[in-house]
């Protein structure tokens, strides 16, 4: 069982112990463009990379590794001989079939669940190893980031003004679940270092501010502007990945870290002024309506759900630097 150490915040120091950095997620992404390989990878001592999810996608830019080829884009092996970027917009945690079973009009919810990226990954990881004890090697040598990851399934049904009570809320434990299945999934697969990033906190983000502002009242929000009950909901999700963290048993060869994302953008908002933001557009998009803000590394948020590049800068430095620094990262 992991210890309460290992799930203090998310770093990568020491990243020159691994071979391959594995990143999965299930944020709301876009598919990442092309970017040739550069010295980045051979530097930190990674062969390859493998990117689910934008956020995790941007975290590894700020370690000065490359954007990589879309999956879905991909043609032969030799797309995939650097890694390959999984992230597909709008992916869930949860099938598009259980969506459709809670009665959702599924038109705009992607088929490609976290259970379908893991079968893309896992196809890519055969192609690299030709024998079982290559694919052991490549395992044992990586590091595995898991998330951020349903996101998107609590928003379809907000979207949709599904009951907070009786459907948002009980998904929470289904969602944990599919992410448990995965990290036991890696574990089978030889993964020994896997990092957990929790939640950002929803309450802050524009497109819940807007989508909720006309039923709310003065006192709903907190003193920086967010809705307290929506962070409330972002609290109890991070909580039940913590705990099911815990509960994961695995042998003490195997690293469990969590990742702190919500309290390290929360960092932002409460003093925004001390990390080069504007307290005035600090919970505002800089992309709105068509329109592009005149200074993008002002803003926190950059379509109301994702982070512009300078606030996930601010949390990649925050995984790599403190204060929620976790040194133990390197395998035995």
């Amino acid at each position: 069982m992991a210890s309460s150490s290992s799930l203090s915040s998310l770093t990568t120091i020491k990243l020159m112990c691994f071979f391959i950095l594995f990143l999965h997620g299930m944020h709301a992404a876009e598919p990442v463009g092309d970017l040739a390989a550069g010295n980045g990878l051979g530097m930190l001592g990674f062969s390859h990379m493998f990117a689910i999810g934008d956020s995790a996608t941007d975290t590894a830019e700020r370690l000065g590794l490359p954007f990589l080829k879309p999956f879905l884009r991909g043609k032969t092996e030799e797309d995939f001989q650097k890694g390959a970027n999984f992230a597909v917009g709008g992916a869930t945690a949860l099938s598009q079939d259980f969506f459709k079973e809670m009665g959702l009009d599924i038109t705009n919810i992607p088929p490609y669940s976290l259970d379908v990226q893991l079968d893309w990954f896992k196809g890519v990881l055969h192609s690299l190893a030709s024998t079982n004890k290559e694919l052991k090697k490549i395992m044992s040598k990586s590091m595995f980031m898991m998330g951020e990851i349903g996101g998107n399934d609590y928003g379809y049904f907000f979207a949709q003004n599904k009951s907070f009570t009786n459907k948002i809320k009980p998904l929470v434990p289904k969602v944990t679940a599919k992410i448990e299945n995965a990290i036991k999934v890696l574990i089978n697969l030889g993964a020994k270092t896997i990092i957990v990033p929790g939640v950002f906190p929803a309450g802050c983000l524009p497109r819940y501010l807007t989508m909720f502002r006309s039923n709310s009242a003065p006192e709903d929000y907190d003193a920086f502007g967010c809705l307290k009950w929506l962070n409330e909901f972002s609290d109890y999700r991070n909580c039940a990945i913590k705990r099911m963290l815990l509960q994961i048993p695995h042998s003490p060869r195997i690293t469990i870290l969590y990742g702190d994302y919500c309290n390290t953008v929360l960092e932002i908002i409460r003093h925004p002024a001390i990390h080069g933001f504007k307290r005035e557009t600090v919970l505002m998009p800089c992309y709105a309506d068509g329109s592009l803000c005149p200074d993008p590394s002002t803003y926190i948020s950059w379509d109301g759900l994702h982070l512009t590049e300078a606030a996930y800068k601010f949390v990649a430095s925050h995984m790599l630097h403190g204060p929620y620094s976790e040194s133990t990262i390197c395998p035995k």
